[in-house]
């Protein structure tokens, strides 16, 4: 039997074929199983970080200052000085990697309900281990950095929407990275490159299963604005359903 890295180095060399309907299938199927317990713990989990963030916010500039902050007139991003966004891009790029772990643990979640295996909270937080965090947290940093690069260079030619595709671009190729690090123990660049290149090989079906489930995840948010988070699970169970079929579990 090939071990995992010999079968990955195989994919990579040789491609590998990809039916959307059967990895939509599993992964709506699979979706069905943590929809509900998924999207519960998103609201909890939404609730404290609105908390967190608001009691930070208001403790960092003032009650008052807060206040006027929030008026819809001062939303404007065109009244937003360079030094304030680029103190905004800092910090949410780094959110962004400090929350990378919940989205290895909701896949994690996933993988759980597949082989039947009972799930608790405590699986989301699972990656928050020292060993994995790290990892997480670089290879989340590598795809904002590479991201940010890329659509800021095509942002010049003045065409907005080319640095919009260049980023959506390297969001796609940097689908495997997480379940890599999670399910196969990658490290953070091995990661990123390993799933750059296999993404590659089947670029326009995993596009087409991704823009989907957004789609998805979107129609939550119209029927009821909390519907989004029953709805965003569906991103989890995608996650682990493409990975479970170019990959696959020993």
């Amino acid at each position: 039997m090939k071990s995992n890295i010999e079968r990955i180095q195989e994919l990579k060399n040789n491609g590998y074929t990809l039916s959307f309907e059967t990895v939509f299938n599993l992964a709506f199927e699979n979706y069905k199983k943590i929809a509900v317990y998924a999207g519960l713990l998103l609201l909890v989990l939404c609730v404290v970080f609105g908390i967190a963030a608001s009691i930070i916010l208001a403790f960092s500039v003032g009650i008052e200052n807060f206040q006027e902050l929030t008026k819809p007139e001062n939303l404007d991003t065109k009244k937003f000085s360079d030094e304030f966004l680029a103190y905004y891009l800092v910090g949410s790029t780094l959110f962004s990697c400090l929350i990378s772990p919940l989205l290895a643990g909701f896949i994690k979640m996933a993988h759980c309900a597949q082989i039947d295996e009972e799930f608790h909270v405590s699986n989301v937080f699972e990656y928050y281990r020292f060993s994995y965090f790290k990892e997480l947290f670089l290879a989340n940093l590598i795809v904002t950095i590479i991201s940010l690069g890329i659509s800021s260079v095509l942002n010049l030619t003045g065409f907005v929407m080319l640095g919009f595709f260049g980023s959506l671009t390297i969001s796609l190729l940097s689908i495997l990275s997480v379940p890599l690090i999670i399910f196969s123990d990658f490290k953070a660049f091995e990661a990123v490159n390993t799933s750059f290149s296999l993404v590659s090989k089947q670029p326009l079906v995993l596009l087409g299963l991704f823009l989907v489930s957004y789609l998805f995840s979107i129609v939550g948010f119209f029927f009821f604005i909390f519907g989004i988070l029953f709805t965003l699970p569906l991103l989890f169970s995608m996650y682990y359903a493409i990975y479970s079929s170019i990959i696959g579990f020993k």
